[in-house]
């Protein structure tokens, strides 16, 4: 454990963005090099610890349940019946942890190209980690663009995208081919949920989200917005893609009565979500 000045802070930095965000931290308790990205681990003096990738902040002990909770259990109440999800990306576990939380859940895999990312997380963030050896569960560490290019048609209900930014290994995550796979994977109602950064300083980047759903030919959008306040702006979003549907249905009475805890989400937080500013209501339209 390598000791820090008490007055260092991890910040991170977006300079076309004209921002940063800053954490105090006491220690680094890892750093590597993984065949993909750097990843780091600091314990910080009001979060806990903090996992960053390549520099770039990617969750904390404190907060990362808004994140990890909202872009899992909308999709989830969102869909009549989901059995059978795959996550891409998502190495943290956190969002793999709220799936299976839902009883009706058969089958959860998890694709990310970086295991180290994984178990990273279960030595420094163990109570993400600790649904992993869920028997409904299966870890895959391999590319999840060629997963999704050779899954079979028709045998998905829900993908979630739990990816880091569109840039560098995530890059062919945010794309329309990619999105058309998984449109080709998904059953009839099923439901694509896309991580759709911040809509406040990355409206680009959501708005081309968006756009590449809807040439691949996704019926219907739904970008559900959430605070997470180490993110920028601390105001991020979620991208719901409905396949053949219209997805104003959701689960309430199901939400409502939900049989577990949870942080953030409730059913009045998922109706509430969809009620978008109007500067992005403007952007959307």
């Amino acid at each position: 454990m390598h000791k820090l000045d008490e007055n260092q802070w991890v910040s991170d930095v977006w300079p076309d963005l004209g921002t940063a965000f800053s954490l105090k931290i006491s220690a680094k308790l890892h750093e590597e090099q993984s065949p993909f990205q750097r990843i780091a681990v600091y314990e910080t003096s009001h979060f806990g610890r903090l996992m960053t990738i390549d520099g770039i902040i990617m969750l904390t002990d404190r907060d990362n349940f808004h994140y990890h909770e909202m872009l899992a259990h909308p999709a989830l109440y969102n869909h009549p019946a989901p059995r059978n999800v795959v996550i891409i990306g998502g190495g943290d576990c956190g969002t793999l942890k709220e799936v299976l939380k839902h009883d009706e859940v058969e089958s959860v895999i998890q694709i990310d190209i970086d295991e180290r990312v994984t178990r990273v997380a279960e030595e420094y963030f163990p109570a993400l980690c600790e649904s992993n050896g869920d028997p409904r569960a299966t870890l895959a560490f391999i590319d999840g663009i060629r997963w999704m290019a050779e899954a079979p048609a028709e045998s998905v209900d829900l993908i979630i995208v739990d990816s880091t930014d569109p840039v560098g290994p995530a890059e062919g995550l945010f794309n329309v081919d990619f999105y058309r796979n998984c449109r080709r994977v998904l059953r009839s109602g099923g439901i694509l949920v896309q991580q759709s950064e911040a809509p406040f300083l990355q409206l680009p980047w959501l708005l081309d989200i968006r756009a590449a759903m809807a040439e691949a030919g996704f019926m219907s959008r739904k970008t559900l917005s959430f605070p997470q306040p180490v993110y920028p702006s601390g105001f991020y979003s979620a991208t719901l893609a409905g396949k053949d549907h219209d997805l104003g249905f959701f689960r309430e009475a199901d939400a409502r009565a939900k049989p577990f805890v949870t942080e953030y989400y409730n059913a009045g937080i998922h109706r509430a979500s969809a009620v978008l500013p109007e500067f992005l209501k403007r952007a959307l339209d």
